[in-house]
């Protein structure tokens, strides 16, 4: 029974996360968050580039790892198109200091200890006592605009997404 209540909970946070996100078109939430360097970061970080935010759930778990090493091995990429990564988790500077050696990932990790920014997003979630950010990438203009939310997404495919919708989003004059 306890299952099925947080279970039954779990759909809840999700499906409210999902009715009020963000959505294209509309202004970026601010933040201010520190990187694993003790760096801080905002909205401003980009601010005349494009910005890829993504929201993860948790440093050295197969899935975010996958996704940041497809980001880290595509960054070149991401550069040349004009754009900026910052990835989001919960968790806090010392483990994405550690991770971010580990994969030698040449981008800022940021911290969000208390979900306020992945709340702004409404991408934090929970699963039991448990909180941590879902799985979404919002591709942000360089006046601040989303332009693209990526919901569900895969972590092999996310930053190949990123770079495909860059490349129609410059071809397009955007």
């Amino acid at each position: 029974m306890r299952r099925l209540l947080s279970l039954i909970a779990l759909c809840i946070v999700s499906a409210a996360a999902w009715a009020s996100s963000p959505v294209a078109g509309e202004k970026a939430p601010d933040f201010r968050l520190q990187d694993q360097k003790g760096d801080w970061h905002t909205l401003q970080t980009g601010q005349g580039k494009w910005l890829v935010l993504y929201f993860y759930p948790k440093d050295f778990t197969a899935g975010c790892t996958t996704e940041v090493c497809t980001f880290r091995d595509d960054i070149a990429k991401l550069h040349k198109a004009g754009a900026v990564v910052l990835g989001v988790s919960l968790d806090d500077v010392k483990s994405h200091a550690e991770f971010a050696e580990k994969y030698h990932v040449p981008f800022p990790l940021l911290s969000d200890p208390d979900g306020a920014v992945a709340t702004k997003y409404a991408v934090l979630t929970s699963h039991g006592d448990t909180k941590y950010a879902l799985r979404e990438t919002f591709l942000i203009d360089p006046a601040g605009k989303i332009v693209k939310v990526y919901k569900d997404v895969d972590p092999e495919k996310n930053s190949g997404q990123v770079l495909a919708d860059l490349a129609a989003l410059k071809k397009a004059g955007a």
